[in-house]
């Protein structure tokens, strides 16, 4: 079509505020609503995003991540929940949970990583169920939870350090697993490299791998299995 003959109509799946093209039709082509990833934009930025999200999905939370303490404050002040430790926050009704993902991770030093997952897992559906500082280093504690664990639709796995806590839940359970590096560790750690190939190399089956630090993108395939498991 040459420009001359180009639709003038604005296309109804996206909403254009001029500094970002907002997908307003992906929650109904993937199930899921566009999430705000909040690095680098102004809280301003922030803010316009999610309520026009918000707009368009009045029935279902919305979900901003990776909010400055700014952005934060901002959105708070517009009407949303925020998760401090996650740093992120939602705008409207949390959905009706369908499957569980249990959220495992090894020390206090993960909590930031974990909690990003655990609130995308609940703005995406699923109930959550958090299982805090059972790292390899004091093995009866992850012994301990083990029943949770099996009865957990999807697991999420959240490691620093050597990263090697994935592997002894893979090998406790069957039930599905997604590991998380995180990039908590000493020098050699290489800002979670060495858990990211400590994951990336285990030998327990059906551990999968997200990248460092990646809680949302761990939270949004786990719920999706703890809703598919639900069905």
């Amino acid at each position: 079509m040459s420009p001359d003959h180009r639709d003038p109509r604005p296309d109804p799946r996206v909403e254009d505020l001029g500094f970002a093209r907002v997908d307003v039709d992906r929650a109904a082509r993937t199930g899921d609503a566009e999430v705000v990833y909040g690095a680098g934009k102004t809280p301003e930025q922030v803010v316009a995003i999610l309520q026009t999200l918000h707009e368009h999905h009045p029935d279902r939370a919305v979900l901003a991540t990776r909010l400055s303490d700014e952005a934060l404050h901002a959105v708070e002040r517009a009407g949303a929940t925020v998760d401090r430790l996650a740093r992120a926050a939602t705008l409207g009704p949390l959905p009706t949970a369908r499957g569980t993902v249990a959220v495992v991770s090894a020390g206090t030093s993960d909590g930031p990583v974990a909690a990003e997952v655990a609130l995308t897992a609940r703005v995406h559906g699923a109930a959550v169920d958090q299982v805090t500082d059972v790292g390899v280093a004091g093995l009866h504690r992850i012994l301990g939870v083990r029943d949770r664990l099996e009865r957990a639709d999807c697991l999420v796995v959240v490691a620093g350090m050597e990263g090697a806590l994935p592997s002894v839940v893979g090998g406790l359970v069957g039930v599905p697993l997604v590991a998380v590096p995180t990039s908590i560790g000493y020098g050699a750690s290489l800002g979670g490299i060495a858990a990211l190939l400590g994951m990336l190399n285990s030998c327990a089956p059906g551990v999968t791998v997200v990248n460092i630090d990646n809680g949302y993108g761990a939270g949004v395939f786990a719920a999706r299995v703890a809703r598919q498991a639900a069905r």
